[in-house]
């Protein structure tokens, strides 16, 4: 075992294993320590959007994952008479993947596992458990644990990822607040899919309440609600099982079962994610209902927020400053994709057959208007990650650290054609795009996975001082010139010897992402979230601006040098 590192990860779970990844990706030196014997190999999550797909990428693992998932997975809420109340089917992809997939997490969690054999800067242990922790300031001494034996391990930085029950988050000193409502639920799997159809059912039936999803590879599962006066130990019980599935399948004694357990939804978060050099991410941090599928997916959040803002510290771009970044950003997203799948739950639940009825009958009425049907199918409903604190620059005083709706679109003569709506701290669209190197490339493989600094039509080379073009340096920023691809060929000759990456603007997303919202320049995070975005004239100014959100050393040398001036 390590006796040194500069990140310990405790949990071996999806978001501890995402983190590894990303952490061995920018060239940390990793240590990830899992108590249980081996990965978790029964399904659980079964849900992925876009949003994760995206991190999958960037951790270079899609080609291995996508033969574990079903892309557009379409979710339907039906009534106890199988009428649809509800689609959700979101069309597009703005981010570069389809909006939602089913997925095998035992397979994608060894996908991820499996990689980590790239990275000769990552450990993985087993049968080895956190159960001390010493923060010195300087940095954490962690007790952990295998057999009988103790051994203690420095760290720069400890991350919990242990799950629900977390011992790093008992360490923390926070509170878990939120709610675990009684009711209970069972979840059967079955490798032998005896239904053949696709995508995802919720049934509010009054009868009982319940979930049918067919998942890749033949895995299909089942959700039951169990009532009050039913103990959960019925589901060893065949016949009880029996009797459940008797509605939903012609022959249940025909199943290839993988696992029927009872669960209780939560819906919880740590009241700080943060305490000096120790951090807790996914399920340590947050719990949420199964409804949404928010679970798996808003842990892959933690791990793609934490893993650049912990490497960029760890090579001293950054202050430590800058992790506490990591909890002002992550909380209210978390917290409203918890508060969201609660809401969705008490829509599916309710057994009063006079409560159902009139959900069913509002359904109806709200079905009738394209407008509210549309929103629902589309997802509209779900709350996008938006950071309006953190890494992020105000876009009309181009202020740091804070990120207000914009009022006006500045020096742009007609108004009527800006999207009044500030893109910063939103995620950055995907498209496909060209550039020397090939034809038809998704954006963040052609960009890279660190910072990026783009600019439409304009070479951001010229825009910068020589002492902005050495802080960028410093920060390892990329300089991005967006171009129509019709303009490629002469801005690669133009912009030759300047060190700007040229990318062809294929469909005309790119365009009309600056062309709507009036402005003429990007800064796009490590984790592809917009950091800040300006007029070319103001480049100087915004990075300076960011460069100072995110405690960036190289911030405090350019004001010296200013000073001086």
């Amino acid at each position: 075992m390590p006796l040194t590192t500069e990140v310990l990860i405790a949990g071996a779970g999806p978001v501890g294993l995402a983190l590894a990844n990303l952490l061995g990706q920018y060239g940390r030196k990793v240590l990830l320590i899992e108590s249980r014997s081996e990965l978790i190999d029964y399904p659980r999550g079964v849900g992925m959007d876009d949003e994760s797909f995206r991190s999958i990428q960037t951790m270079g693992l899609v080609d291995q994952v996508t033969p574990f998932t079903v892309p557009h997975h379409i979710m339907r809420l039906v009534n106890g008479h199988g009428e649809v109340i509800l689609t959700n089917d979101p069309k597009g992809e703005p981010f570069g993947w389809p909006r939602k997939h089913g997925f095998i997490q035992p397979a994608v969690d060894k996908v991820m596992h499996d990689g980590l054999a790239r990275y000769d800067n990552v450990t993985v242990l087993f049968e080895h458990e956190l159960t001390g922790l010493d923060d010195r300031g300087d940095k954490v001494v962690a007790q952990v644990q295998t057999g009988d034996t103790t051994t203690e391990i420095e760290a720069a930085y400890v991350v919990g990822c242990e799950g629900g029950r977390s011992f790093t988050r008992g360490w923390l000193g926070v509170e878990f607040e939120g709610k675990s409502p009684p009711t209970r639920w069972v979840v059967i799997d079955v490798r032998n899919d005896p239904l053949g159809v696709p995508n995802v059912y919720l049934g509010a039936d009054p009868a009982r309440p319940y979930v049918s999803i067919g998942l890749p590879h033949g895995i299909r599962r089942w959700e039951f609600m169990l009532f009050d006066n039913e103990p959960s130990e019925k589901v060893e019980d065949d016949g009880f099982v029996a009797d459940l599935l008797r509605d939903h399948v012609p022959d249940s004694s025909k199943l290839d079962v993988i696992r029927r357990r009872v669960f209780t939804h939560h819906g919880r978060i740590a009241s700080g994610f943060r305490k000096g050099r120790v951090l807790i991410a996914g399920d340590a941090a947050h719990l949420m209902p199964v409804w949404m599928g928010q679970g798996w997916n808003s842990g892959m959040r933690d791990a793609t927020n934490l893993g650049w803002k912990l490497a960029s510290v760890l090579a001293g771009q950054a202050s430590d400053q800058l992790l506490d970044t990591y909890d002002v950003e992550r909380r209210d997203h978390a917290k409203a994709m918890i508060d969201l799948s609660m809401t969705f739950g008490t829509i599916i639940k309710p057994t009063d057959k006079t409560v159902a009825f009139l959900r069913d009958s509002a359904s109806r009425l709200l079905n009738l208007s394209p407008q509210v049907k549309e929103y629902f199918t589309d997802m509209r409903f779900k709350p996008m990650p938006r950071y309006g604190r953190g890494v992020v620059v105000e876009p009309d005083t181009l202020a740091p650290g804070e990120s207000k709706p914009r009022r006006t679109g500045r020096f742009i003569t007609v108004k009527n054609a800006v999207d009044k709506r500030s893109p910063v701290g939103l995620q950055f669209i995907q498209p496909r795009v060209a550039t020397a190197d090939g034809t038809g490339i998704l954006l963040d493989d052609a960009i890279g996975s660190w910072w990026s600094i783009a600019a439409w039509g304009n070479d951001p080379a010229r825009l910068f001082t020589e002492d902005d073009l050495r802080r960028l340096d410093a920060l390892g920023a990329r300089r991005v010139a967006f171009m129509s691809e019709t303009q490629r060929a002469w801005a690669e000759k133009e912009y030759a010897g300047s060190g700007t990456l040229v990318v062809g603007d294929l469909d005309g997303s790119l365009k009309s992402w600056f062309d709507t919202r009036g402005l003429g320049m990007v800064f796009l995070r490590p984790d592809r979230f917009v950091a800040a975005a300006c007029l070319a004239q103001d480049a100087s100014r915004a990075l300076d601006s960011l460069l100072r959100a995110m405690y960036a050393t190289v911030a405090h040398e350019a004001s010296a040098g200013e000073s001086a001036g």
